[in-house]
């Protein structure tokens, strides 16, 4: 095989981690910034603070910068103002897949992220404008990300050869978590030290940086790239000359009747379900149940990303060589590492849901659950490119759309059930959760596959007439 170091498409998959890494910095820079926007006594109706706990009082007073300024907006309002990304980002998934594959993922990864990154850089003057502005300029930054995940996975469809997808794959969609990583203890600094316009303008005017190197070194395909070697050209194309579709009309009906997409579609929301709820409501169960401010320290609140981070980019590099050198089959290793992924996360959710107030093991168990939720990535996350690389781009579009429901009605459903704050409410949380991924579990096990399906072939509709 060609050599990995400074080829083309490794080039393409590191330029693509930082696009995610901004991106992701783009989606949660608001949820820390928008404590420092609001004022003080309306942020939320007095929780009741369950007094199982002690307190753990650390607060050491840092002379703290306080000129940005203050809206009175109620936890109704903040709920919307953070929700309303996700109604913008579920209308673009099919199209965006759709479209990448008529137009190409790069001009549309690359002005899904440059649109989000001018509407970041809108995001203080449509705060000062009033709410109903800032709730559009998010839910455009939503429409705008939406496209970007279909967008990669169908560049990779003409980029990746299928024994180096989940190296590649993993490499580029790891960013998103290491964007969580850094934006989250990043933006608090940012608020604390300056001002929280800071937080939008800084990200945003990376994220137009980027565009600039993505535009002017990335190419759709290998044929069309500037500066790509012939041998890695004949590597890439070689090994991908029976897995693509040269039929221009997609088969809508086959798609939707096929059992292995379903199977991707139901641990992709599954995952998410866990995924979205621990992402929104940590912090609060930190500090209602174990009475420790998750803000104050930026760095807990983190590290889960970062151990999910670490476990993407091994086991990514795991999963081919198990597949390249040890003969695994595909549908195998997807499978193995889907279960590793969801049901060793539903397991120390649950197990985080009863150890009292030890507060390490707290953090212990749901920064490993998170980590161990990273083996996915090379599970369900990437099946999209085995049974139908032609059509990668759409399937993400279709899986993502349903995953993009959790995180509008995970929290929600959590909030509800969470009233008094008592530990046993919280239980319920987890265990919910980990049933939902438990299920995505099993289900993926008995229902996906590891081959390109037949209607995902060029002669496919030669055999049916």
């Amino acid at each position: 095989s060609v050599p990995a170091c400074c080829s083309a498409r490794y080039n393409l998959a590191l330029l693509a981690c930082f696009g995610f890494f901004l991106l992701y910095a783009l989606r949660v820079n608001l949820s820390v910034a928008l404590v420092d926007m609001v004022e003080p006594n309306t942020s939320l109706a007095k929780n009741v603070t369950s007094n199982v706990c002690p307190e753990h009082s650390s607060s050491i007073n840092v002379p703290r910068n306080t000129t940005g300024v203050k809206y009175s907006w109620d936890a109704d309002t903040q709920g919307w103002i953070l929700g309303s990304f996700f109604y913008g980002y579920i209308i673009t998934q099919i199209p965006g897949g759709y479209l990448a594959s008529k137009i190409g993922g790069k001009l549309l990864l690359g002005f899904g992220i440059f649109g989000t990154s001018v509407f970041t850089l809108l995001t203080p003057l449509a705060a000062d404008l009033g709410v109903g502005y800032l709730i559009a300029v998010r839910a455009l930054e939503g429409l705008g990300e939406g496209v970007t995940f279909p967008a990669m996975h169908s560049m990779w469809s003409s980029w990746a050869p299928p024994l180096e997808r989940s190296k590649l794959l993993s490499i580029s969609y790891a960013g998103a978590q290491l964007g969580t990583v850094v934006s989250l203890p990043l933006s608090g600094l940012i608020c604390y030290y300056m001002n929280w316009v800071y937080v939008f303008y800084i990200f945003g005017a990376l994220g137009v940086l980027w565009w600039f190197f993505w535009m002017f070194l990335v190419s759709d395909t290998p044929e069309a790239h500037r500066s790509i070697s012939h041998a890695e050209r004949e590597y890439i194309l070689s090994s991908l000359k029976d897995q693509l579709s040269t039929q221009k009309s997609v088969p809508w009906r086959a798609m939707l009747e096929s059992l292995p997409l379903w199977a991707i579609v139901v641990a992709h929301f599954s995952y998410n379900w866990t995924f979205y709820t621990l992402l929104t409501l940590l912090p609060t169960y930190m500090k209602e149940i174990l009475r420790f401010d998750a803000q104050e320290n930026g760095f807990l609140s983190a590290l889960p990303y970062f151990g999910c981070w670490l476990c993407i980019i091994l086991s990514g590099q795991i999963a081919d060589y198990l597949r390249e050198k040890q003969n695994f089959s595909t549908v195998c290793v997807r499978k193995c590492f889907t279960l590793i992924g969801m049901i060793g996360p539903a397991v120390f959710l649950v197990a985080a849901g009863f150890i009292g107030c030890n507060y390490a093991l707290a953090v212990a168990f749901v920064t490993i659950s998170t980590t161990l939720g990273g083996f996915c990535t090379s599970g369900y996350s990437i099946n999209h490119l085995d049974i139908a690389p032609s059509y990668a781009g759409i399937l993400l579009g279709i899986t993502n759309s349903f995953a993009t429901i959790p995180g509008m009605v995970g929290p929600v459903i959590a909030k509800n059930l969470t009233h008094n704050n008592t530990v046993g409410e919280w239980q319920m949380v987890f265990y919910i959760a980990a049933s939902i991924n438990l299920f995505g579990a099993i289900f993926f096990a008995l229902f996906g596959s590891g081959e390109v399906q037949d209607w995902a072939v060029s002669g496919y509709h030669l055999h049916r007439n």
